[in-house]
């Protein structure tokens, strides 16, 4: 029989090596601060329910992050990295015309609201909303999330001038602003009703005021 051996103590904050690795429990880390970010915000968050859901100790999020802060930094690059994903998959399929692709998009969206209960939302749109308790450095990574998200847009919007779909003297950077000044209100409005009627309105508004 083999002796029984001792357990091995592990330092403060260290995660358990033998479960899982360092790249996969920082990835568990980070689905997990997608969804309760989403649903109640930054501020609201707390570690305890973060770490609860991916079943490590509280220490071992302390040596994945420096602090609340540095992982909510890396939530929303991955959300922003998700959600340019996503747009693109939409915004250069050049199977559809460019405003038909915009049109798709938002009805992935839609289903996507639904799918969720309306509970979740657009993540860059929710803290926007707490944007004065954020840091400079946090809010300036949100608006760059969302510049990136507009050019994508825009440069959809410009294909649309190509197609002659919109006005030949249409400003595309100005109108992919607009459409995501009124499209996160438009989410916050769908969250609100759990409805997805504020989507559609804003869709049919934006789409019919920019045609030719």
């Amino acid at each position: 029989m083999a002796p029984e051996q001792t357990p091995v103590k592990r330092g403060r904050g260290r995660p358990p090596k033998s479960e899982r690795n360092f790249t996969d429990t920082k990835a568990e880390l980070i689905k997990s601060g997608l969804v309760l970010l989403t649903e109640h915000g930054f501020i609201a968050s707390g570690i305890d329910a973060i770490v609860k859901n991916v079943a490590v100790p509280k220490g071992s999020f302390y040596h994945y992050f420096k602090n609340k802060e540095d992982f909510g930094y890396a939530v929303i690059t991955a959300y922003g990295e998700y959600f340019a994903h996503k747009l693109d998959k939409h915004l250069t399929n050049d199977a559809f015309p460019p405003l038909t692709r915009i049109e798709n998009f938002v009805n992935d969206a839609k289903a996507g609201m639904t799918r969720y209960q309306f509970k979740r939302g657009c993540l860059v749109g929710n803290l926007m909303q707490e944007s004065p308790q954020l840091s400079e450095a946090f809010t300036s990574h949100l608006q760059t999330i969302l510049g990136e998200w507009q050019q994508r847009v825009s440069r959809c919007l410009s294909e649309a001038k190509s197609c002659h779909q919109i006005a030949e003297d249409a400003d595309h950077d100005k109108l992919a602003a607009l459409f995501w000044s009124g499209w996160e209100g438009a989410v916050m409005r769908a969250k609100l009703y759990k409805s997805t009627q504020p989507l559609e309105e804003f869709w049919c508004y934006f789409s019919t005021s920019i045609k030719k």
